[in-house]
């Protein structure tokens, strides 16, 4: 039995994620724009999007979620637009893409009044993934 060696590169893991605070409920609650928004910030961090959602939930605490599936990983946008609030999640593998471009492009769109930025290494060898 062969046992396939492992890569000298291992896996690049990059995870930026944060809240968004104080941003517009109109742009919150407008899903198709949302969804290209999501699209191109993908580009921008030079993702390969494979496939895009998109959802809108009622309900007293209701917004819309917009959800990009690319070949080096997620983007997951979530919104609550009666609390002017949102969540923002893109997490990449790989050392081409760089997901912090895509999370600033959707602050600059987003316009929030103010925004927590979190940063985790998610790469298999913690020398790969250094904050950018």
């Amino acid at each position: 039995m062969q046992v396939e060696q492992k890569s000298e590169v291992g896996v690049v893991g990059k995870h930026v994620y944060g809240n968004l605070y104080d941003c517009d409920p109109e742009v919150l609650g407008d899903l198709k724009l949302l969804k290209k928004l999501v699209s191109e910030a993908s580009k921008i961090a030079k993702m390969t999007l494979v496939e895009l959602r998109g959802w809108r939930f009622g309900g007293e605490k209701g917004g819309v979620s917009v959800i990009a599936l690319v070949v080096e990983s997620h983007l997951a946008l979530h919104t609550w637009p009666g609390y002017r609030y949102a969540t923002l999640d893109i997490f990449t593998c790989g050392d081409k893409s760089d997901p912090f471009k895509a999370f600033d492009y959707l602050c600059e769109a987003l316009k929030p009044g103010s925004v927590s930025k979190h940063y985790a290494d998610r790469s298999s060898d913690r020398q790969q993934a250094a904050v950018p």
